[in-house]
């Protein structure tokens, strides 16, 4: 049970800190997009310190689906693991909606923010559905790859993991974030599209289509790839 709750931690922190940025600094200038970038980033290895040898800190239904997929865990730790997950995130966005209440007027157009949004994923700048999967198909298999590879038992980083890990999320965010607003992770897309309501709900399943093809694929050549 402690690595179902650590998940939900984790997860919770991830959404926070991540959509939190994006929401009280913005993504409409360079400065946002990198502050949003590295605040993903950052908050994934400082959560793989703190976590990562309790539940393997995946904080992402995604990554759970590929470890799965993997051989790497059971079934059921995977729907624990989701469950922690999904849970994290939805508290996350609704402690978001509380701040972005909080937020006062002159804040609210500081920099490009949008408290509406709660930091919430969309598909519009991506020319709709379809390239919306398309980039987070592809951006997830490539951070997820990375997953898999930097934290194998024989290939992997070892305790370097969690940097690999987390500058890799920085690099996606860097190049996905004017496009979908970066998910690659179904958790954190879900709990702020709930509160934000709209298309960012009503398209919040592309959120879950695209990071889940994208990490069964990357389970799918790591497993070849790492095999002895």
């Amino acid at each position: 049970m402690k690595k179902y709750i650590a998940e939900g931690i984790g997860t919770f922190v991830l959404t926070l800190l991540g959509c939190g940025t994006a929401m009280f600094i913005g993504c409409g200038t360079p400065a946002g997009v990198v502050g949003t970038a590295i605040a993903f980033g950052l908050t994934v290895i400082a959560m793989a310190y703190t976590i990562g040898n309790i539940s393997g800190c995946h904080i992402n239904p995604a990554i759970t689906f590929a470890v799965a997929l993997s051989g790497r865990m059971s079934w059921k730790d995977a729907c624990g693991y989701w469950c922690g997950q999904i849970i994290g995130g939805i508290v996350a966005g609704a402690v978001l909606l509380l701040l972005s209440n909080l937020m006062t007027p002159e804040l609210s157009g500081f920099a490009g923010a949008n408290p509406a949004g709660l930091g919430t994923n969309g598909v519009a700048n991506a020319g709709g559905v379809g390239g919306a999967l398309l980039v987070e198909c592809l951006a997830t298999f490539i951070f997820v790859l990375v997953v898999l590879g930097s934290t194998d038992a024989k290939k992997g980083a070892g305790n370097l993991a969690g940097l690999a890990i987390g500058l890799t999320l920085i690099l996606v965010h860097l190049v996905c974030i004017n496009l979908t607003g970066t998910s690659v992770n179904p958790a954190r897309s879900l709990g702020p599209a709930i509160f934000a309501g709209g298309d960012a709900l009503a398209n919040v399943w592309v959120f879950f289509v695209g990071p889940c093809a994208g990490a069964a694929l990357s389970a799918l050549v790591w497993n070849y790839l790492g095999k002895e």
